[in-house]
């Protein structure tokens, strides 16, 4: 009886290790997803209403390349050429719209309004994975996003001896900032979206591993720049 025994416990530690050989095996099924399925959609005629969501799984936000205007429901339709922003989202669905938006936008010159700094891009040049964005704009600046549990890791790159220029969008109705320069920092809140309550706000910090060479904010209304 005790040899039997013996023999019993040899063949459960093989399986055990065989179980364990084969797990570390599993394929990486994240390279088969493809988040612009489901993205050319119309307000008149649907195929998913999705849009190339970049989040953790039950993460804070998501975040995604904006191609609709600044309050529209369909922020990323595949039809469009051109990208006008980097959003951190919320949005379930494009009926609903979407609240507690801000974006970023990277440029070569200085351009606030939503619709000229817009950049044109193909789609040869995109990959959209929930793990990974990625898009080389005609102009050849880089854009690359991976998420974290409460934000996301941006990367701008530009081409060389060029001027860098990131614009920070506080979306719809109220926002504020304050930039940092000495520490290479920029705080800030929003608050936007349809039915959200007047005392929300939605609270960001954005940190840069470049020192600011120029910086300032603007108000909508005036269209205006000035120095912070």
């Amino acid at each position: 009886m005790k040899m039997y025994s013996n023999k019993y416990n040899l063949w459960m530690l093989f399986f055990l290790v065989a179980g364990i050989h084969l797990g570390a095996q599993q394929p990486d099924l994240v390279q088969y997803v493809n988040t612009l399925q489901g993205t050319n959609s119309k307000f008149e005629l649907t195929y998913g209403n999705t849009y190339p969501t970049t989040a953790l799984p039950f993460g804070m936000n998501t975040w995604t390349p904006q191609t609709g205007r600044n309050g529209d429901g369909w922020k990323y339709q595949y039809f469009k050429d051109s990208i006008r922003g980097f959003q951190q989202a919320h949005q379930c669905s494009s009926w609903t719209n979407d609240y507690a938006v801000f974006s970023l936008m990277p440029a070569l010159s200085l351009v606030v309004d939503e619709n000229k700094r817009a950049l044109q891009f193909s789609h040869k040049n995109e990959i959209a994975k929930p793990n990974y964005y990625k898009v080389k704009f005609n102009n050849n600046i880089l854009t690359e996003i991976a998420p974290t549990e409460r934000g996301a890791h941006l990367r701008f790159s530009f081409p060389a001896k060029q001027n860098a220029f990131v614009v920070l969008d506080g979306y719809t109705k109220m926002s504020g900032v304050k930039i940092y320069p000495n520490e290479k920092k920029v705080t800030g809140y929003v608050n936007n979206g349809r039915g959200v309550p007047g005392n929300f706000k939605n609270y960001f910090i954005i940190i840069f591993d470049k020192t600011f060479k120029a910086y300032g904010v603007w108000e909508k209304e005036k269209n205006n720049i000035y120095k912070d």
